[in-house]
């Protein structure tokens, strides 16, 4: 099956693609390794051929592993993965040049490949001029094992810098109707001027804009959203009202909440790829229908205004303790 694509870096990558953390940790327990399996030859064949991984997404990378050797397809598939979290003696991120280089040859045994297309540096170090990290990271686009280099979750300035150090192809970083914060800070002008793909994760706003879910106790008790203050039992009528209001939307085009949310953020620009995360092929055949839906101008700034009226933004987006590792910047070099 073929999908519409869009350029990251001089390479055409479907235009919706996967983020692959859902499937190992997050949202409550992983299923099986034969239904994850199962899951990534589903996903295969649905076309969506950009996956997206960490070394922080638990057995994320070996699962990967083992579908590559297993299926033969490694070059069929635009590989990314990121590195940087650490976690580690009250430190979260670090993006010293000799950590880097660590987790990217960690992250190559892991996968069990000899290349990567795309390599992000997970969080900018607020105490490592970002340009140590890039150029670190660079080093094995010059060896020719890695083909792009992105950033997440970086400030404008911060990008600006990183792209003088070596080119970026891409900025992965929330956005999606339930966090548009990107959107004010200037960072989305910033990937634009500078030609870089934007990767939004979370584009459905950790599923939360379904209207799938309607409470924080419909959440397992191991599931990550429950630390989330947007989250909150004060919050979410605010996030359902928005959802609801997607899912109104979405009868006139025989479209979901979800397809909805979706095709309002890939109108938002052609560098726009979200890569929703999904374990259930169900959901996965949902985003990708999300392709299907144009929606009219006057609807985009409806499901804008809507969005504005609900005010899901009410609150920080993340825990109190990861409140920093958003929009980074870095000291000089």
């Amino acid at each position: 099956m073929s999908l519409p694509t869009r350029k990251l870096g001089d390479t055409q990558v479907t235009a919706v693609g996967w983020g692959g953390l859902g499937l190992s940790t997050a949202y409550g327990p992983p299923p099986p390794d034969e239904e994850r399996l199962a899951f990534l030859d589903a996903l295969y064949e649905s076309g969506c051929r950009f996956w997206d991984t960490a070394d922080v997404y638990g057995d994320n990378e070996d699962l990967l592993a083992k579908w590559f050797k297993g299926s033969g397809k490694r070059s069929e598939i635009f590989l990314a993965t990121k590195g940087g979290f650490v976690f580690k003696d009250g430190r979260p991120v670090n993006a010293e040049p000799a950590y880097l280089k660590s987790a990217i040859e960690k992250s190559f045994a892991r996968l069990g490949v000899e290349t990567i297309d795309l390599y992000y540096l997970h969080r900018p170090d607020p105490t490592v001029p970002i340009e140590r990290s890039i150029a670190a990271i660079a080093e094995f686009v010059h060896a020719g094992k890695i083909k792009y280099v992105g950033v997440c979750e970086c400030s404008a300035d911060t990008l600006r810098r990183a792209h003088a150090t070596h080119p970026i192809a891409a900025v992965q970083t929330e956005y999606s109707l339930a966090e548009i914060g990107m959107e004010r800070n200037g960072l989305f002008d910033a990937c634009r001027e500078l030609g870089v793909a934007l990767v939004p994760f979370a584009p459905l706003g950790k599923g939360l804009l379904t209207g799938q879910y309607r409470s924080p106790d419909d959440f397992e008790p191991t599931d990550n959203r429950r630390q989330f203050p947007r989250f909150s039992k004060e919050n979410f009528p605010n996030v359902t009202r928005l959802a609801d209001g997607l899912k109104a939307i979405g009868e006139r085009h025989n479209a979901t909440a979800g397809q909805v949310a979706l095709a309002w953020l890939l109108a938002q620009g052609t560098n726009v790829i979200p890569i929703p995360g999904t374990k259930k092929v169900k959901y996965l055949q949902e985003n990708l229908g999300a392709l299907e839906v144009t929606l009219t101008t006057d609807e985009l700034q409806e499901i804008r205004d809507l969005a504005e009226k609900a005010d899901p933004w009410n609150g920080p987006r993340f825990p109190e303790w990861f409140t920093a590792q958003s929009f980074v910047d870095t000291p000089p070099l």
